[in-house]
């Protein structure tokens, strides 16, 4: 994210503690901060924090961002080379992250008569601040939190958006260890906060759950009014104890309990809302919102507390209750027509959640044209024609090909995109659903960003590929969460390969490897050289190792610049002709030496011939040897896995010797990095636990599920006892059942062997099992006792709440096969939260 600043160089240094290294005065004027290399769109306006961490240094980038054109920048290293950067300025600080800190509590004291409200809890913070957005968006000039920006990084560039003309602020602090939340208090400086639920996120950073309550209660240490839910007592407990330091904070406690402020009365559920009764100040209120779950009912009784005490309890407001809509925490990558590919973000629009947009469409490489289909962005607070000229801007930085303009005012400015190729504009969505417009795109990455009263759902319905309910979901965020995980287990030196072999395990393809290129891996490995093509027409230009190939696909490798396996003197010695007939020499390979596994490999006492045919050869170059762990995950095989390594360390140290240059080493897979880091030597090679899986109880904790099978239920059938269900009348009922049929199959790879009981799927919250015969399209499942089943309702086949690895259990086999054999028809979404 970009975030425009309002201070000179020369302020910044004062401001932050910070000493000149390096100055230009004829250094370009800095108005914008990043802190994310790959992100910057305007880099001669930029002024680049150099970040450091466990797993990145921000100071690795400098030279190539002064080559791009950054001549600003603020760095903590003493020994970094300013001669490499010879016309910047540079700033230097004790520590990059309080820096950015100090600048950013320097700019909320700017602001001191603003209204803060500051969100936090383990869970509904982002759903509260969005919602309390969408009810009070008429009566304040709002500055909230871009998306989920609540940490240390992300708390500090939502306050530096702050502008002279907002009135409200609500902003969200997250935590994951004692101590960070003293920091986003000075940041916030919140006079109205609110605690939302108290969950299980981040317990392992603290020493119980009261030590939790406490520092997340010290984002309100200098608050006026705190709100939460008065019927958990400990957190209650805790509170009073605030009070203690804060004798000027009043508690605003709900709940069903009468002691509460804000008594809960009743919470009637009806087929698609929820009525809320309540009493205060001895008068009997209502609300109705549009959910039934227990969890959007807490979140919207704090959003009503919050009303009453901003005294914006009027009808208006109250009657938005009854529209609120659920939030889109997410940018959703799918499959749209005519070979499109479609980010979908059609529920909310500013300037700031444009630029994470138009950055995740930027990542889109499979594509050469990037179009945006955007809306009016409304109660921006910015006069509409500087508003439309940095939306320009960024449409004009990150390259946008074409833009199908939506809106009265974005019309209205229609000038200001002068410079794109293709630019179109239309009053409202229903004048471009009933054009041809969306007809004529075809092979391109469309963004869809609108805010919600402008019901861009209508154009994604008309975009997006029509296939069956079952979906495969892909959390991107938990996807690099799980690979930086696995990098913190690594040296620095040590570079990584991740497999996507398979369709990465059945992920996706070009979707899962253009994060990884994202992320600036090493190296990626498939199975074979048509899906390493895929991978570069799709514009991933990582190198690809290939590891199985053939003479037929010889020509169709070179093209790609894809790098083959070698494993065998017969296929090293057709490539080694194949090179010589076409003229090519110093082509990189990748050799398998067989330790013990026995699959596929050079045999120990094959490597003096090898060395012998390799040494000198000039159409040859090495460019890695590596073998396979047989058995890695396996405590009780150490002792063969350890032999193994011995063995492969004897084969390399005879070829360093034999072919005389340096080549990478690997041998560590999944399971070897988490448990044997003696085995990392110069690379790893990350598999299945890139998705969350890893057979390591300790690293096991440590990873988060990225994805979710989920199908819907097409039809509920009420069975009489004694009755049965399916093929070969499998499923038979012992009393008067509900059965439901969801639409999934073994066609779609729920295996058959998931039947008559041995299976079970997650239905609003609670497991039930698999009765009769798993068929080709559809599975039945026993409902009976479940209230408010319907039609529609979604069904967990694995995710979060039930885990792939015990399915894979019931199905008596290993997550790699339910993974890879989930069928192409089943509809794949990649999300960013």
């Amino acid at each position: 994210m970009n975030v425009p600043i309002h201070y000179k160089t020369e302020e910044i240094v004062q401001i932050i503690k910070g000493e000149w290294v390096l100055k230009n005065v004829k250094a370009p004027v800095a108005n914008y901060i990043s802190l994310d290399s790959r992100r910057i769109i305007f880099p001669k306006e930029t002024i680049f924090f150099a970040l450091q961490s466990k797993l990145q240094n921000g100071h690795h980038f400098i030279q190539s961002l002064y080559e791009k054109g950054v001549r600003n920048f603020v760095i903590a290293d003493k020994n970094f080379d300013l001669s490499s950067i010879p016309l910047a300025n540079v700033i230097r600080c004790a520590n990059t992250v309080k820096a950015l800190q100090r600048l950013a509590i320097f700019h909320r004291t700017r602001f001191q008569n603003l209204n803060s409200i500051g969100i936090t809890g383990s869970n509904g913070k982002t759903i509260v601040k969005e919602w309390l957005h969408f009810l009070l968006q008429n009566e304040y000039n709002i500055i909230r939190s871009p998306r989920s920006f609540n940490s240390q990084i992300g708390v500090p560039l939502s306050v530096l958006n702050i502008q002279p003309t907002n009135d409200l602020g609500i902003f969200e602090a997250g935590i994951s260890l004692p101590g960070e939340m003293k920091n986003l208090e000075k940041l916030i400086r919140p006079n109205i906060g609110i605690l939302t639920n108290i969950g299980n996120a981040h317990d392992e950073g603290f020493e119980n759950r009261k030590q939790k309550i406490q520092e997340k209660l010290q984002l309100f240490s200098r608050a006026d009014c705190i709100i939460f839910n008065g019927d958990q007592k400990d957190v209650a407990n805790e509170i009073i104890a605030l009070k203690k330091n804060n004798r000027q904070l009043k508690l605003f406690s709900w709940g069903k309990l009468s002691s509460n402020l804000f008594q809960i009365i009743s919470v009637e559920k009806k087929k698609n809302i929820s009525i809320i009764r309540a009493k205060y100040q001895e008068k009997l209120l209502h609300i109705s919102i549009p959910f039934r779950d227990d969890a959007s009912i807490e979140n919207a009784i704090s959003c009503w507390c919050t009303v009453f005490i901003l005294g914006k309890a009027n009808k208006k407001v109250e009657k938005k209750f009854q529209i609120l809509y659920p939030i889109a925490m997410r940018l959703e990558l799918k499959t749209g027509i005519n070979r499109n590919t479609i980010i979908n973000d059609s529920y909310s629009n500013d300037i700031h959640s444009l630029n994470i947009a138009l950055d995740f469409l930027h990542q889109q490489k499979q594509h050469k044209n990037h179009v945006v289909i955007l809306s009016d962005i409304l109660q921006s607070g910015i006069p509409l024609k500087k508003l439309y000229a940095q939306v320009a801007a960024l449409l004009k930085q990150y390259k946008i090909d074409a833009l199908y303009g939506i809106g009265v005012d974005i019309s209205e400015y229609n000038h200001e995109f002068s410079f794109l190729p293709k630019k179109y504009f239309f009053k409202n969505t229903d004048e471009f659903v009933k054009s041809s417009y969306a007809e004529q795109l075809k092979e391109e990455a469309i963004l869809i960003k609108g805010a919600r009263q402008f019901e861009f759902e209508k154009i994604s319905h008309l975009l997006e590929q029509k296939v069956h309910q079952t979906v495969l979901s892909i959390n991107l965020n938990h996807l690099v969460h799980n690979l930086k995980s696995y990098q913190q287990q690594l040296k620095p030196s040590t570079k990584i390969m991740v497999m996507v072999k398979a369709f990465s395990y059945g992920s996706g393809s070009f979707e899962i490897a253009s994060v990884l290129a994202y992320q600036k891996i090493d190296y990626l490995a498939v199975a074979y050289t048509d899906e390493g093509v895929t991978l570069r027409q799709a514009g991933v230009t990582l190198p690809i190792m290939v590891m199985n190939v053939d003479e037929s696909v010889f020509d169709t490798l070179i093209n790609h610049n894809l790098e083959p396996e070698i494993f065998s003197f017969d296929l090293l010695n057709v490539f080694e002709k194949y090179l010589r007939k076409n003229d090519l020499d110093n082509y990189p390979l990748h050799l398998k030496i067989d330790t013990g596994m026995h699959r596929l490999g050079f045999m120990e006492n094959e490597i003096p011939e090898l060395i012998e045919k390799l040494h000198n050869n000039k159409l040859l170059r090495v460019k890695s040897v590596f073998s396979h762990l047989a058995a890695s995950d396996e405590k009780e095989q150490d002792d063969f896995t350890l032999q193994q390594f011995e063995i492969f360390k004897n084969c390399c140290r005879s070829f360093e010797e034999g072919i005389q240059y340096n080549f990478i080493k690997h041998i560590a897979n999944t399971s070897a990095i988490s448990r044997m880091p003696q085995l990392q030597m110069d690379m790893v090679r990350l598999g299945i636990g890139l998705y969350g899986i890893d057979s390591n109880k300790k690293m096991q904790k440590k990873l988060q599920n990225v994805s979710t099978l989920s199908t819907t239920i097409s039809q509920l059938k009420h069975v009489k006892a004694g009755e049965t269900v399916g093929y070969g009348r499998m499923g038979k009922v012992e009393i008067d059942s509900v059965i439901a049929t969801v639409r999934i199959g073994y066609a779609d790879g729920y295996s058959r062997i998931l039947g008559n009981g041995n299976g079970k799927m997650f239905l609003k919250n609670k497991l039930v099992p698999v009765i009769g015969n798993v068929c080709m399209d559809m599975t039945m499942i026993d409902v009976t006792g479940i209230k408010g089943v319907q039609p529609g309702d979604e069904v967990i086949v694995f995710g979060e709440r039930l885990p792939l690895s015990l399915l894979a259990k019931w199905a008596h086999t290993i997550p790699y096969e339910i993974m890879t054999g989930i069928s192409q028809r089943v509809k794949r979404i990649y999300f960013e939260e």
